[in-house]
């Protein structure tokens, strides 16, 4: 029994193209997050970053009932035990309390530098021919238009 293989036809690949391109557009950007989306998705952060320290504690607790049970069954069965390594103890999370941050406030500018400019008082430009602003260097001539 011999197998072929076999193209996809001109419109099944055409509409494989189409569906691609149609993609492409529904990937467009979204728009950005309102402030309760935002104050959200902090408190979810908070609250998986203290069930990832709860998680941390009950791994540091299992781990030292499994040491202390490994010490008092090598003690029993007579065997030498090496003395247990010093580890620092297991630091309880406590409950979850998730503050929100304060509104940050723009910093105050002591220089202005980032001031709005001034209300103009004047036009930018002048009557004044150029020559009298910008006056030639003392020993070369002015040059000629």
């Amino acid at each position: 029994m011999t197998t072929s293989r076999t193209s996809l036809p001109v419109s099944a690949t055409a509409v494989a193209l189409g569906a691609l391109l149609l993609a492409g557009t529904a990937a467009a950007k979204l728009p950005p997050p309102s402030d309760e989306a935002k104050a959200k998705a902090a408190e979810t952060a908070a609250k998986t970053a203290w069930t990832d320290k709860v998680a941390a504690y009950q791994l540091c607790k299992a781990q030292d009932k499994v040491a202390a049970g490994y010490l008092a069954h090598a003690k029993a069965a007579g065997r030498p035990a090496s003395a247990p390594v010093e580890t620092p103890p297991c630091a309880d999370p406590g409950p979850f309390a998730y503050v929100p941050p304060a509104e940050a406030k723009p910093p105050l500018e002591a220089s202005g530098a980032h001031s709005p400019a001034r209300t103009a008082t004047q036009p930018p430009s002048s009557n004044r021919p150029d020559a009298v602003v910008n006056p030639a260097p003392a020993g070369k001539p002015a040059s000629k238009p």
